[in-house]
Formats: structure tokens, C-alpha cells, sequence
């Protein structure tokens, strides 16, 4: 007999209508297991970018691009394995478990869909149990030093930036030896993915600075050993190509504050520039990102927060030798690399400072709270079932 569960559902938008959807708890019925699948017990989830995105519609219908008639998001977080397949060899029953987020891959393993997001076919962790296959789950070390919450918060942005930090510090590597610079200025905005590859830069010998305008995100930066830039000491600094060319007012507000913000990394970086720069905003702060790289930097990214087309000079960047790093997620051994890696180092986000937790009856208000800047966490838990 199918497994049923309660789940919050995201229906796909109707014919004609515009704007966000609407989540509700509804009970619904889990697919079968085959043989290298397992059915788990969600614990802890992360709220993620992606999960308010698809709720907005923005921008697609995720439910409607998936062919469905509704989704289950959820592609952050922890589990309890509860049964296993035939052949299952990568958990064993009773263990907790991060979720490896990937949903659909290419042959050599890189993702091409999300579950949880735009994978057809897979429940996420708004629902209290879910299916998936055995390569959507990396056992939590027997007698972790970590708590349930903190893999939770890991689970996507960690290994996020696991994956990237690789790929972009590699590429600057190939153009600048440790000889040539053994100590790299990296920096970024976003939000989690960003924290947790500026602090994954340090353990290679980086000096890192994060950028936010929150006050109480600053204190935590500062806390953590980074260096924190006050983005509102260049509140203008969000490029649109249209109003800078049209609205006289808004390109000189706009050119005082990229002028501030280059002063400010020069100073910062001893007039050498920004080697390897993580830019998760995306198209308002693009043009000012790439200006302030070094000669031979590095942008990178794995996602965006506020823009998806970005417009550069070629021949700058080629004369420049500036390389742009584009990735997604990760693989899964790299995936296992970086839980191995966090449990050894204390990679890992600190759960004693500035965790929002909500309960699963909460869903909602964790939406709202995300999208009006109420969440005061990078790495905002929610509860479905008690560890």
C-alpha cells in the first residue's frame, strides 16, 4: 500500500493568473520505492532562495514547468532513514542523513535538476516523509560534534560552496602560483552560500571580507574573524542599464556610490584589487564586481539573488585575464568530500548565533519573515518531526 504523508504543497498557477502562489497542508501520497531508494523521516529543514522564488512564481511556475499539479518543495536539511531498498549502500536504516540535493545528473555525475525545485517527480522536505534515491542522502558521522540543526543549514549552501570554492580557487591558482601571491583577497555578497565559502577560503589562506547592510549580519561577520563592509555606506550601488541611461539623477547617484564602493575595496586591498570575488547578488552589483577585480581575478557564482542577465566588455576581461565561474550545486562525491572535511575542521555554521527556528505549522510565516528581511539567520531551520 502507497505511503501516505502530510505535506505542504505549492498548486500550480492557473490558467491566467499572475503573481505568488500560496502553500497549504494537504495529505498526499508518496511514490513507491525501488530498489536503491529510501523512505525517510524529514527532521530539520533550511529555507532556502529557492523555495520563496518558486512560492512567487519568479521567475516560472515551478509546479506548471514541471508538469504537475502541484509541487513539495524543500531541498535543504535532514533526515532520518526509515527503510531502505534492496540495494542501498549508501545509508543504512536508523541513520540520520544530510540531503544531497541533486535530482537529476548527467552521466558524469553533475546535477542538472534539483530535487525538491525543479526535478520532476520529487517531494521535498515540506513534507514529514519523503522518498529518495540512495544517492540523495550522505550519512551524518556516527557521534558527530555537530548538532541535527547545523547539517541542516549545511546541506545545500556548504556543499554549494564546497563545489564552487574548488572550481574558482583552482582557476586562480593556474594564473597565480602560491608564489605569486600566497594569500588571496576573497571576497562577497549574498547570503549563506557566500558566508560559508568566505569562511572555506580562509582555511586556504585567504583574507576574506563579506559585504551586508544588516546590522545584526555585520556583527556576526565581525564575530566569525571576518572583515564586514557596511554595504549602506553605497546605497545606490544597483546598476540598471535603462534608468542609467535615461535618468540623469539616478546614474550620478548611482556612479557616487560604485565610486565609494572601489574606493573602498582599494583601500582594503592595498590597491591590488579583489582576486577571487563571490558575487550571489547578480545583475545590480555585476558591473561594480567585475570593476573591482585584480588583474588575473576570478568571479564566481552558483546562483543568483536579485538578477540572471549580466552584460560585460569582452575585451576588458580578456585583456584582464579575468575568468567568470559558473556551477551548480555538486556532485556527490564532492558532496561526501565536504561533510568529511566540516566534521574534521569545524567547517560549519555556528548554531549558537542567530539560528531562527520555526516549527512546521510555521511554514508560512517563515515565507513572509524571508521575503521581508525578518530572518536575521543566514541559515533559517525549520522543524518537521523531532530528532
Amino acid at each position: 500500500m502507497a505511503e501516505r504523508t502530510t505535506a505542504w504543497i505549492l498548486p500550480k498557477a492557473s490558467s491566467g493568473e499572475k503573481g505568488p502562489g500560496e502553500i497549504r497542508q494537504e495529505e498526499i501520497t508518496l511514490p513507491e520505492m525501488g530498489p536503491e531508494h529510501c523512505l525517510v523521516e524529514s527532521v530539520y529543514g533550511c529555507w532556502e532562495g529557492n523555495m520563496s522564488h518558486a512560492i512567487d512564481r519568479k521567475p516560472v511556475d515551478v509546479a506548471g514547468q514541471r508538469g504537475e499539479d502541484y509541487v513539495v518543495l524543500g531541498n535543504a536539511g535532514v533526515v532520518r532513514v526509515l527503510q531502505v531498498g534492496d540495494k542501498v549502500t549508501t545509508v543504512k536504516k536508523g541513520q540520520f542523513a544530510v540531503l544531497f540535493c541533486i535530482g537529476e545528473w548527467d552521466k558524469w555525475g553533475y546535477p542538472i535538476k534539483i530535487f525538491g525545485y525543479d526535478a520532476p517527480g520529487t517531494i521535498g522536505l515540506l513534507a514529514e516523509r519523503t522518498i529518495l534515491h540512495q544517492m540523495q542522502v550522505i550519512p551524518i558521522p556516527d557521534n558527530s560534534r555537530y548538532t541535527l540543526k547545523q547539517w541542516a543549514a549545511f546541506s545545500l549552501r556548504y556543499i554549494t560552496a564546497w563545489s564552487n570554492w574548488q572550481q574558482a580557487y583552482g582557476c586562480w591558482r593556474v594564473q597565480m602560483t602560491l608564489e605569486d601571491c600566497p594569500s588571496p583577497y576573497v571576497w562577497g555578497w549574498g547570503g549563506g552560500v557566500t558566508w560559508a565559502e568566505l569562511t572555506l577560503a580562509r582555511f586556504y589562506g585567504a583574507q576574506v571580507t563579506m559585504i551586508s547592510g544588516n546590522p545584526r549580519r555585520l556583527r556576526a561577520i565581525a564575530r566569525s574573524g571576518m572583515n564586514a563592509v557596511d554595504r549602506r555606506a553605497f546605497p545606490h550601488l544597483d546598476y540598471d542599464s535603462a534608468k542609467y541611461r535615461g535618468d540623469p539623477e539616478y546614474k550620478a547617484s548611482y556612479l557616487e556610490s560604485e565610486r565609494i564602493f572601489l574606493r573602498t575595496v582599494q583601500e582594503e586591498t592595498d590597491g591590488v584589487g579583489v582576486s577571487i570575488f563571490l558575487d550571489y547578488v547578480g545583475s545590480p552589483v555585476t558591473r561594480a564586481t567585475v570593476k573591482s577585480l585584480s588583474r588575473q581575478g576570478v568571479v564566481a557564482t552558483a546562483g543568483w539573488k536579485e538578477g540572471m542577465k549580466i552584460q560585460h566588455i569582452r575585451a576588458i576581461e580578456c585583456i584582464e585575464r579575468h575568468t567568470h565561474v559558473h556551477t551548480h550545486y555538486a556532485r556527490y562525491p564532492q558532496g561526501r568530500a565536504a561533510v568529511r572535511f566540516a566534521e574534521n575542521t569545524g567547517w560549519m555554521p555556528d548554531d549558537t548565533v542567530d539560528m531562527d527556528v520555526y516549527d512546521f505549522s510555521e511554514i508560512p510565516q517563515l515565507h513572509a519573515d524571508y521575503n521581508e528581511g525578518r530572518t536575521h539567520s543566514y541559515f533559517p531551520i525549520y522543524e518537521i518531526n523531532k530528532p
